[in-house]
Formats: C-alpha cells, sequence, structure tokens
C-alpha cells in the first residue's frame, strides 16, 4: 500500500497543532509556564510545517526562509520550556539567535545551493537540540536510568519539528521517485506517532513533578520551610542506614524554645511565629550542609548529625549560643530567644527511636536544670531493646555538657 508523505506531513502538523493548543490551555489552566512555552512552539511549527507543506515552492525563496526561521524559533521555544520546567529564566536572545542567524547565512548562497542550506539547518537544529538536553542534563534529582527517556526526547523534538521543513525542499524536485521510498514513507508515519507520543511524555513529566510538589509538601512545615515530624523520621533514617553501613556513628539533637507559651501569651501569635522562624533560620545556618533539621513539634525541633556525640554537642552550644545572641524586638518590647537542648549518640546503626528517646530524656534534664543549656546523654547501646532494659525504672543517666547558662 502506498502512502502520501504529504499529507501523513500534513496529518502531523493538524496533531502537533491541536495537542500545542492543548498544552498552551492546560499550561494556562494550571499556571505552568513551561507547558504554554511548549504549546506555543509546537503551533509555531505546526504552521511552518503545515505552510511549507502546502503551499511548496509557490512560496518564493525569501518567504520559504522566514517559515524556517520561524521553525528555529520553534526549537529555541523547546529549549526556553526546558529550562522554565527546571525553574530557571528563559533565553530570549538565545531563542532566536538561530533565526537570526539562518537568514543571512542562507542568502549568502546561491538558490541551487540546497545540500548547504539543509546542512545548516540541520546545524541550528541540533544545537537547540544539544541545549535542551543539556538543560535536563543538568537535573540531578534523579539518577541517570530515570532522566535518559526526558534527556531523549527534546533531543528528537528539535529534529523531527525540522526535518519535515528540511526533507520538503528534497522531496519536492523528486516527488515521483522518493513518494515510494520506505523510508520516508516511515518517517512521516513516525512524526504522527511521535507528535502524540511526546506529548504523553511532557504529561508524565508533569505529573511526576506534581507528585514530588505534594511529597515535599507532605513532609515539610509550611512556617519554618524545614521538615515536618513524617519528612524528618524518612530522611534520618536514610541516613541512619547510610552511615550505618560506613561504619560511623550518629547523633540526635532536640530543641525546645524555652518559655514558648508565654510568648504567646504576652506577645501574641505572630509573635510566636517571628521566634519559630528566626530558631529555623538560626539552626539552618548552624548546622552543616550534611546535618538534617526539622520541626517535629509546637516548639521542639530535632536534628541529626553524622558524627560523634562529644561533636554533637558542640554544635548544639553553637546553636543555642547563637539563638540567645538573636534576640527579637517588637512594639510590646524585647522578646527573650532561649533555647534548652538535649543531646544524643551511639554507635554505628543505632536507632532513631533510641537517640529521640534518649535526647529527649537529656532535654528534660536541661529544662529541669534551669533551662537556656545543653544536656547529653551517656552513649548509647545499639538497640532499642537494650536501651529500655537499661534504662528500666531508671531515668537516663545524663551529663551536662560544657554550656554558658
Amino acid at each position: 500500500m502506498s502512502l502520501d508523505t504529504s499529507t501523513l506531513y500534513l496529518v502531523a502538523t493538524m496533531i502537533a497543532a491541536m495537542l500545542g493548543g492543548m498544552l498552551l490551555i492546560f499550561g494556562k489552566q494550571e499556571n505552568i509556564p513551561a507547558l504554554e512555552w511548549w504549546g506555543a512552539a509546537y503551533l509555531l511549527g505546526a504552521a511552518s510545517v503545515g505552510l511549507c507543506t502546502i503551499a511548496g515552492d509557490s512560496l518564493g525563496v525569501t518567504l520559504s526562509l522566514a517559515l524556517n526561521a520561524v521553525g528555529f524559533i520553534a526549537c529555541g521555544m523547546v529549549w526556553n520550556a526546558s529550562r522554565l520546567f527546571h525553574g530557571r529564566k528563559p533565553n530570549l536572545p538565545g531563542m532566536v539567535f538561530g533565526a537570526i542567524a539562518w537568514i543571512p547565512i542562507a542568502l549568502a548562497f546561491p538558490p541551487g545551493a540546497l545540500a548547504i542550506r539543509i546542512t545548516i539547518g540541520a546545524g541550528i537544529v541540533a544545537f537547540y537540540a544539544a541545549l535542551t538536553a543539556g538543560e535536563l542534563w543538568t537535573e540531578r534529582r534523579k539518577p541517570l536510568q530515570k532522566r535518559w527517556v526526558a534527556i531523549l526526547v527534546p533531543v528528537m523534538h528539535g529534529f523531527v519539528l525540522m526535518l519535515p521543513i528540511l526533507l520538503g525542499h528534497l522531496m519536492r524536485p523528486y516527488n515521483a521517485k522518493l513518494s515510494g521510498n520506505i523510508w520516508i514513507t516511515g518517517f512521516a508515519i513516525e512524526l504522527v506517532l511521535y507528535a502524540v507520543g511526546t506529548v504523553f511524555i511532557i504529561f508524565m513529566l508533569v505529573s511526576e513533578r506534581a507528585v514530588t510538589l505534594h511529597k515535599t509538601a507532605a513532609s515539610m512545615d509550611p512556617l519554618t520551610r524545614l521538615l515536618n515530624r513524617r519528612g524528618f523520621v524518612e530522611a534520618t533514617s536514610r541516613v541512619i542506614e547510610r552511615e550505618a553501613r560506613a561504619g560511623r556513628p550518629v547523633a540526635v539533637l532536640i530543641f525546645d524554645i524555652d518559655h514558648f507559651k508565654s510568648i504567646n501569651d504576652r506577645f501574641g501569635h505572630p509573635a510566636g511565629d517571628e521566634v519559630l522562624i528566626l530558631f529555623a533560620t538560626v539552626v539552618v545556618s548552624t548546622l552543616r550542609i550534611s546535618d538534617l533539621s526539622g520541626r517535629i513539634g509546637g516548639e521542639e525541633f530535632a536534628a541529626l548529625l553524622p558524627c560523634s556525640l562529644e561533636e554533637a554537642v558542640v554544635v548544639a552550644e553553637r546553636v543555642r549560643s547563637a539563638f540567645a545572641a538573636s534576640g527579637i524586638v517588637i512594639e510590646s518590647g524585647p522578646v527573650d530567644t532561649t533555647v534548652s537542648v538535649g543531646v544524643a549518640g551511639g554507635p554505628a546503626g543505632t536507632e532513631l527511636e533510641v537517640l529521640l528517646a534518649s535526647a529527649d530524656t537529656a532535654l528534660y534534664q536541661a529544662k529541669r536544670s534551669g533551662r537556656n543549656r545543653v544536656e547529653a546523654a551517656e552513649e548509647l547501646p545499639l538497640s532499642l531493646e537494650s536501651w529500655r532494659r537499661k534504662t528500666a525504672g531508671l531515668s537516663a543517666p545524663v551529663r551536662q555538657a560544657p554550656a554558658t547558662t
């Protein structure tokens, strides 16, 4: 069965235009700029391909080159869509660079130099395809085996968008000879399938991004932007497993802002929220990048440090001191900002529940001893059951860390 390639290209163009409109509308509804750019690129590319396919040589050299330039802009828009999708700003000069460079370069060659123009056009498309793939390559939140499909899509998109135009120039002079070419017919069919498949991949990326955002929101405290209890437990469990494989100890810090209820009662909840945000800022700026922190209760925070108990005590004292020195002044007067800290450490593989329970006991001791201080529990045994047997009927032994009260 013989298939007319021009008809197939027109079908692909109509499908691309329809899907581009869908992406554009969906992007506006969901406020996803990347989808709007992708949709506009589909529409622009479809218009360019469609006019070249329908009008053919009647367009003239100048208008034909201009339509090709529009196709190059569509490739640049795909590149910018990938930038927006990963939170980067669009590069407008780069988007139109290919089109601006194309026209004078193409006009510099005689009308019969079709092969040279095809080579130049293919080079521009390859340039934008490489830029788009590079944007997705720098997305390090996924392992390579999960990113290779997303990297391949924009590369194929750039070539598929421009090759119908380039092939159109080749096919028109030799239409009778090429109409039966199996490769060109197969390519035309692939273009129809690709126009649909690409949109499914785009929506897969958007859906995955939405799931990630929901997971992040579910594990994040909206006020302080630290991990909530659920997020903290999940994240620290992974760190503990990693450190256990390496045979390294871990430590947990539990912070409780002193007299927080009285701050709310005296100054109001907005002042209390400001104190919570301030403490979260102090914790993030004081801890190392390898440390994890979270808000696990009202005015209670926690941190996991991949280090020894002695090092954790030093860090805890540093947080306590920084918070005490960062007082807040509101209209009603200064607000005291002090915190009590309980520290617990254990050998590689110590369970999180053990560390939290022991640090909580040390925190209670710090509160009972006058607040605004750091207390550390003794070195922990490995398992929760061992710790429970050791502390059954007794308060966990504590020792006071060097701290300024």
